[in-house]
């Protein structure tokens, strides 16, 4: 990265170091295209940079248009300027315990409404798909998240909570790699067939994998080295336990409970993309996770009837 010396390493000095439009623009320029701006709409590299508006205007014979540096990113048809998505992105990539849209909106200067979908944006920057397995030793778990039925009206929570354990609430599988990275993800219940399939699809054949005592991972050991920690007699022995995983567990949840008080089930995903951004990529510097969140946001875009489920045949 170029001026790597004054580069910031707070909030404060990123909002004064992106209150300069040109600065803004030269940063994103140099992280989406690091070999040259290329045009978004025909990928040619002949662009000629048009200052007074800080735009490039492509010069192949078929294409002539003109693009910003938010064309083709989480950032187009956003009429929010770079320097407030560039100070969001900071936030939320670097707040421990997640950061609501109020914040946002009082930090930033935008709406509350704004602040919500371009915080919903930046998520979909941090999902990062990959198709390696995870290897070595893995810990596997699952927990449920909804809200305390406490908080809950009294009709509500009668239609909602019935009885205990997970009904009302939302099954979320984890897994992760002990001293690599973690992965979780909404599944539609927690069925042997369910998370054996989630265990396979994500986990090496042949590695050492730890789970609770629960019946529905019997059946593992075929393909894993299958380690079993009964938490009703202890929680851990020698290397057996899943406490990296619950770990993860009290993390999401202390966010979900503390900073967004009420997730609805449609948006859930999104919040675990955000979670598990951040302790993938916790023992780097805040400047690090910026810079990683802006290098994902091309080739991702989200409107807002997309957000609120508009386009979708629920």
């Amino acid at each position: 990265m170029e001026h790597a010396a004054t580069f910031p390493k707070t909030l404060q000095e990123a909002i004064k170091y992106f209150s300069d439009k040109e600065t803004c623009t030269t940063f994103m320029a140099q992280m989406r295209w690091p070999d040259g701006v290329t045009c978004p709409h025909c990928q040619g590299k002949k662009v000629s940079y048009l200052s007074t508006r800080f735009m490039w205007k492509c010069m192949s014979k078929t294409c002539h248009k003109q693009f910003s540096v938010k064309v083709g990113t989480i950032m187009e048809d956003s009429a929010i300027a770079l320097e407030k998505w560039l100070a969001a992105i900071w936030l939320i990539a670097n707040a421990k315990n997640g950061i609501s849209s109020y914040e946002v909106h009082r930090a930033v200067g935008v709406t509350q409404k704004s602040a919500w979908f371009l915080l919903h944006r930046i998520r979909l920057a941090m999902q990062t798909g990959t198709f390696e397995k995870l290897s070595g030793q893995v810990e596997v778990d699952e927990t449920y998240i909804g809200g305390k039925a406490r908080n809950m009206h009294r009709d509500k929570r009668e239609r909602r909570i019935q009885g205990t354990g997970g009904k009302g609430k939302v099954a979320v599988m984890g897994l992760l790699e002990r001293d690599g990275k973690v992965r979780a993800k909404v599944i539609a219940d927690a069925t042997k067939v369910t998370l054996h399939g989630e265990v396979r699809g994500n986990v090496e054949a042949g590695a050492e994998l730890f789970t609770d005592a629960l019946n529905t991972y019997m059946g593992l050991e075929a393909d894993y080295i299958h380690q079993v920690i009964n938490h009703a007699e202890k929680y851990v022995d020698g290397q057996i336990h899943t406490n990296g995983i619950e770990n993860f567990w009290s993390l999401l949840k202390r966010g979900i409970k503390g900073t967004y008080v009420s997730v609805e089930p449609f948006h859930l995903f999104r919040y675990l993309d955000e979670q598990t951004f951040r302790f993938n990529e916790r023992k780097g510097k805040d400047a690090d996770r910026f810079v990683q969140t802006v290098k994902q946001i091309a080739g991702k875009r989200l409107t807002f009837d997309e957000l609120i489920g508009k386009d979708t045949c629920h």
